[in-house]
């Protein structure tokens, strides 16, 4: 039986610079947004995790964007959208 995930995605610019598209958290309990941070922390190096706490980064949990406290739950997806330019 597979371990219930918590699938975690970045896109464009935060995808070069983590240098993956997406991963997968195993987790049978909720976490926090804080506790991913801290996940993520752990898993990639501070000069790559670092890009990841810009101010303008925005996080959307099962394809909505969100502010605050979030609880995340197994089989939540989580997305990581840096700011977008256009010309």
């Amino acid at each position: 039986m597979r371990q219930p995930v918590i699938e975690v995605l970045f896109f464009a610019s935060l995808r070069e610079a983590l240098g993956c598209d997406r991963i997968s958290i195993e987790t049978d309990t909720a976490i926090t947004l804080d506790q991913l941070h801290a996940e993520l922390k752990r898993r990639f190096p501070a000069e790559r995790y670092r890009t990841l706490l810009d101010n303008n980064i925005r996080v959307a949990v099962n394809q909505e964007l969100t502010t605050g406290v979030v609880r995340l739950n197994p089989g939540c997806e989580v997305a990581f959208l840096p700011p977008v330019t256009g010309g």
